[in-house]
């Protein structure tokens, strides 16, 4: 483990937000995986910000619902006004850090803080996942988590305050994988032909003209061939600043004067197939539709509504991790109010097409009901 030998230390209340930003990032960003490797992808490649972006905000809204009005009236207020760090405020702001985090590093971690006597909920707080250590307890079940105190591992003393989850976890681990994972390499490709594009552009796409004087075999031109040289390449030289200031000037000579554009010969490589090829692997490894990033790439409309289908059983996908975060963070919440009553996660439907459609379902269903009874088919 990257925690090192254990050494007996007092068991004191310490907690994320405490120690949080205390101890340099470097001493966890290489222990688990190349987090500022994801960083850099993610701040490289605007199509893979627009695509976490997307899957945060697609993710939607829910509520929690209880038996008790009271309770109920307390969670809804709670939910709305919680403050989340410094800036933040309502659960739906804590909710999209954490998955902002588990989908770019493959880990996300929060608190639940406390007042001093541990009787009342202040706040909930986003942590970095480099600042916490986690590793398995005494059974397979059991978590143990720790922050860096003196150079130290020091176990965190409240557990049941501690918020984390994990993004498809291979076998046997506890860290999850970061959803970047592979696309490194085809951003580094990606990069590459933009930087080979931008320096093309700059020596090809600024133009360069090469003019060449050619004197005749008469024996006065060639005795003057120096001096015409230097008064072309002066003239040149001011009609060329001139245009930079919007004033047009034409260019006069006399003898055989050849002007050519530099370069001109030589075409612009070709980057619209492999860039999309890069594009294309990326946006399947993120499960993002192209039309939702404003890529215009050729589909039907059954391809779209395909695509879309696909998004949303990965949205579901994410809710469900989501949830017992959800729910521990509800429950602590009534549980330290005095109300010990079952919650219920409800979402908000994805996008309002899924509405019209589980709204005309409902129709359908009504009406073939109707129809059997009055043909009494209906036995129920």
């Amino acid at each position: 483990m990257w925690f090192g030998k254990k050494k007996k230390t007092e068991n004191v209340p310490v907690t994320v937000a405490q120690t949080a930003g205390r101890f340099p990032s470097q001493m966890f960003a290489t222990d688990i995986y190349s987090y500022e490797l994801f960083e850099k992808v993610r701040r490289c490649v605007p199509l893979i910000d627009a695509a976490i972006s997307k899957i945060v905000r697609l993710i939607g809204s829910f509520h929690v619902e209880c038996d008790n009005r009271n309770a109920q009236k307390l969670i809804d207020s709670f939910f709305k006004n919680v403050p989340v760090g410094l800036t933040g405020n309502s659960i739906y702001s804590f909710i999209d850090t954490y998955l902002d985090s588990l989908l770019v590093y493959g880990n996300a971690v929060g608190e639940i803080v406390l007042d001093k006597k541990g009787s009342a909920v202040l706040g909930l707080w986003n942590g970095k996942i480099t600042d916490v250590g986690v590793r398995a307890g005494d059974s397979p079940l059991q978590r143990q988590f720790f922050v860096r105190q003196n150079q130290e591992a020091v176990p965190l003393s409240h557990p049941e305050r501690i918020l984390f989850s994990a993004l498809k976890p291979p076998d046997g681990e506890i860290y999850g994988v970061s959803l970047l994972q592979g696309l490194p390499a085809f951003a580094g490709i990606l990069m590459k032909i933009y930087e080979c594009v931008g320096q093309n552009f700059e020596r090809a796409g600024n133009i360069r003209y090469a003019v060449t004087y050619l004197p005749s075999n008469d024996p006065s031109e060639l005795a003057y061939a120096n001096e015409r040289a230097k008064l072309i390449a002066d003239e040149w030289s001011k009609g060329m600043k001139a245009s930079q200031h919007g004033e047009i000037r034409d260019f006069v000579s006399v003898g055989d004067v050849q002007i050519k554009v530099i370069g001109a010969e030589g075409s612009m490589p070709d980057t619209e197939i492999p860039v999309r090829q890069l594009l294309e692997q990326m946006l399947a490894k993120l499960s993002v539709p192209p039309f939702l990033l404003g890529l215009s790439w050729s589909s039907t409309e059954r391809m779209s509504a395909q695509q879309a289908d696909i998004l949303t059983s990965e949205l579901e996908y994410y809710r469900r991790i989501l949830e017992p975060v959800i729910s521990q963070i509800a429950e602590m919440f009534l549980r330290l109010a005095g109300y010990p009553e079952d919650i219920r996660i409800v979402w908000d439907n994805i996008n309002l097409q899924d509405e019209v459609e589980l709204a005309q379902a409902r129709l359908y269903r009504a009406q073939a009901i109707e129809i059997e009874q009055r043909t009494g088919i209906f036995n129920g």
